[in-house]
């Protein structure tokens, strides 16, 4: 039988609370009191552990800490695999019933409670609730998506709410590095150990000591170096090339891929036991095609920070685009746009030039023009075509556009006027709430 792992989470003794991810999958469990663990359906946590009692311990928060306590079970519990009947929790104690084991962590309260990474669509947004509480462990996460669907922001999100968050987050692109230097580079090496090496190194692991280690594009990995990264992962140590020195980790370890790593397990490009081990919590970025809601909020935020606008008809145009290069490609089109069209609105004839993909692009509806085209100043023109932009995707509700453009709406119903802007109650665009 599999051993699974569960990881408590204490907070300071200022701000004490504890919580846990349930082994059972669902949301995670405060510790607010006692939690009785068994495999008795009436526990607060159930184990479907053969060798785990209905009635198996109980954790309990104490005014000086945390406690576990054995409830008279058959085969006891370990802490630190020395049986107990009672013992304190202190961060990192190891606690086992039956073949499951109990991970206690320390936790700072005072990370961010939210994750600030927010989407209309609900798949993905149901993801992202759970940020907070997957970032409080230091359990490996594996995130899976598209090139350019942004799985370096979402690694960045998920160091800052844990509570590693003061240390580094150190990023080494595997499929950027040659082979030779992927072991210098993830576990440094010492003067002299090869050619050019004129001086000692720090690897990536020693680098992110005390914070997050993100391996980007890891199915890049030459199959040779595996065997040492699970090594240095499973025993939280490594030795820097050319030493006989062996050097403890202290990293959370997060890494990306766009590729599908079980075929290449499949085809003994990637070893199932390395997959495995980094493979715990899964994050699966959605393409951005596949989440379509989100288009409008992304598109104004870069033309917000580009300073650039695009016509209503170029934007039901570009709803269409296959996005092959997700959020990446999106933001690179609005960049150009500021190169190649200056103090220009974006029409339909400039997305041409604009887009690399050779695919027909075709408006799902056609949008009549009949507004001020030149005759406003830039800065205007681009806050025109945003309240415009914003009153469609609102389905003309002021009130909601005045909130998401942070005005008063009587200073939004001043702006629709004297920008001539129709308020008709025809909803272009649906989004869900």
């Amino acid at each position: 039988m599999m051993d699974q792992t569960v990881h408590f989470l204490e907070e300071p003794k200022s701000h004490q609370n504890g919580y846990i991810l349930n082994p059972e999958g669902g949301p995670p469990l405060l510790i607010d009191g006692i939690l009785s663990v068994g495999r008795s359906p009436e526990s607060d946590l159930q184990v479907r552990d053969p060798y785990v009692s209905l009635k198996h311990c109980q954790f309990e928060k104490r005014p000086n800490g945390f406690y576990v306590r054995d409830l008279k079970s058959l085969n006891g519990v370990k802490l630190n695999g020395v049986r107990i009947t009672e013992g304190q929790l202190l961060p990192g104690a190891e606690i086992t019933l039956g073949t499951t084991q109990f991970i206690f962590q320390s936790y700072d309260s005072t990370s961010n409670s939210q994750c600030p990474m927010t989407s209309k669509n609900r798949a993905w947004q149901d993801q992202l609730n759970r940020f907070p509480s997957i970032a409080r462990t230091d359990i490996p996460i594996f995130i899976k998506g598209e090139s350019g669907t942004g799985k370096e922001v979402v690694a960045q999100t998920l160091h800052q709410l844990s509570h590693r968050r003061h240390g580094p987050l150190v990023s080494v692109n595997c499929s950027a590095l040659t082979e030779s230097l992927v072991e210098s580079e993830l576990f440094g090496h010492v003067k002299g150990s090869f050619t050019g090496a004129t001086f000692d190194r720090k690897g990536a692991f020693e680098a992110a000591r005390e914070g997050t280690l993100f391996l980007d594009e890891i199915g890049d990995l030459p199959l040779c170096l595996q065997p040492k990264l699970l090594r240095a992962i499973e025993n939280s140590e490594i030795r820097p090339v050319g030493s006989d020195k062996i050097l403890p980790t202290n990293v959370r370890i997060i890494s990306a891929t766009h590729k599908n790593i079980e075929k290449m397990i499949e085809k003994d490009l990637f070893r199932a036991d390395l997959y495995f081990r980094i493979h715990v919590i899964k994050v699966d970025i959605p393409a951005l095609r596949n989440r379509p809601e989100d288009f409008d909020d992304l598109i104004y935020r870069f033309c917000r920070e580009s300073r650039v606008s695009f016509s209503v008809a170029a934007l039901e145009t570009l709803r269409t685009h296959s996005w092959q290069g997700n959020i990446r490609e999106l933001k690179n089109i609005v960049a150009k746009a500021t190169a190649l069209f200056p103090q220009t609105r974006i029409l339909p004839s400039h997305l041409p030039e604009l887009l690399d993909s050779k695919l027909e692009l075709k408006p799902r509806a056609i949008v009549i023009e009949n507004d001020l085209k030149g005759d406003l100043p830039p800065l205007q023109e681009a806050e025109r075509e945003m309240i415009k932009t914003r009153l469609i995707a609102n389905g003309y509700n002021q009130r909601r556009t005045a909130a998401e453009l942070g005005i008063p709406k009587s200073t939004l119903h001043d702006r629709i006027k004297n920008y001539k802007i129709e308020t008709r109650k025809a909803k272009l665009v649906k989004e869900p709430y």
